[in-house]
């Protein structure tokens, strides 16, 4: 079998089972998956955990491209990537999952004492200890320790051994730091609800109530492109409730809530929502 058809079967094999999955190219790095980004023509740095600098409709670099759809991993847009992957990724936090990445033996010596057992997979430089659970990504939380989850890809390098085990709270805890004394916690940005200029076209409170829902539903269960759901989702809001002034920052709070559980970053959510009502022109 060749090393093409290799790497999209075991593709394949692991969207089944609910993974989203990405193409690498030599030295870890994702493809640019559209012909506006192919060979990083957009300048977006298809590497970077955080996509979204380039003009696509939607992201198409690193862990924002991940998906399980069958149809769109065998689809003619992924064909050329396929034909040179060197690798293939995938989104642990989009699995619900959270790898613990050691990179040099004394960072694995470390894991050995401090962590609880669960699955292990060999690296080139260390191992990867996977666990249930997604939390934020942080690099560097120790040295030779990275922490991939949600907003972030890993190489797949088979099932390792061991029997994965529920995400501990010590592992939670590295991606807690400390905020400096002369420097204030940081806050989630503050953005404005909707412009409230036209009549309110909502008969009932529920219609509103129903609607919020529904984007809090749809964000929720988005398993793939979770960037790019946020996005649409947050423009179909506005679309709909944006002008009437119904819509209240602690709906705009309830929709922020769901996208961060979901692995964006409050930055991130109100870029979203900015580039939402500034498209529909509010």
């Amino acid at each position: 079998m060749s090393a093409t058809n290799s790497h999209l079967r075991t593709a394949l094999h692991l969207a089944a089972a609910g993974v989203p999955v990405l193409p690498l190219r030599a030295g870890k790095v994702p493809f640019g998956n559209c012909r506006t980004c192919a060979q990083n023509a957009c300048g977006g740095r298809p590497n970077m955990k955080n996509p979204g600098s380039c003009a696509c409709p939607k992201p198409c670099h690193a862990w924002a491209a991940a998906t399980t759809d069958p149809h769109v991993i065998t689809s003619s847009a992924w064909a050329r990537a396929w034909r040179d992957a060197a690798a293939v990724a995938y989104h642990p936090g989009g699995a619900g999952l959270t790898v613990v990445d050691l990179d040099n033996p004394a960072a694995v010596a470390w894991a050995s004492r401090t962590l609880p057992s669960t699955q292990i997979v060999a690296t080139t430089r260390g191992e990867h200890w996977i666990y249930q659970g997604a939390m934020r990504s942080v690099n560097a939380v120790r040295d030779g320790v990275d922490i991939k989850s949600t907003m972030s890809y890993a190489r797949w390098l088979g099932h390792g051994t061991g029997t994965i085990t529920a995400l501990p709270e010590v592992v939670r805890a590295l991606a807690v730091k400390e905020t400096s004394p002369n420097r204030p916690a940081p806050h989630a940005a503050t953005v404005p609800a909707g412009a409230g200029e036209g009549a309110c076209r909502h008969r009932t409170p529920s219609y509103l109530e129903r609607g919020i829902a529904m984007a809090e539903q749809r964000i929720t269960e988005a398993r793939s492109a979770v960037h790019a759901t946020v996005y649409r989702t947050f423009l179909a809001v506005l679309s709909a409730h944006g002008r009437c002034g119904c819509l209240s920052e602690a709906h705009v709070a309830r929709l922020f809530t769901a996208a961060q559980a979901k692995g964006e970053s409050p930055r991130h959510c109100t870029d979203a929502w900015i580039n939402a009502r500034t498209r529909l022109g509010l």
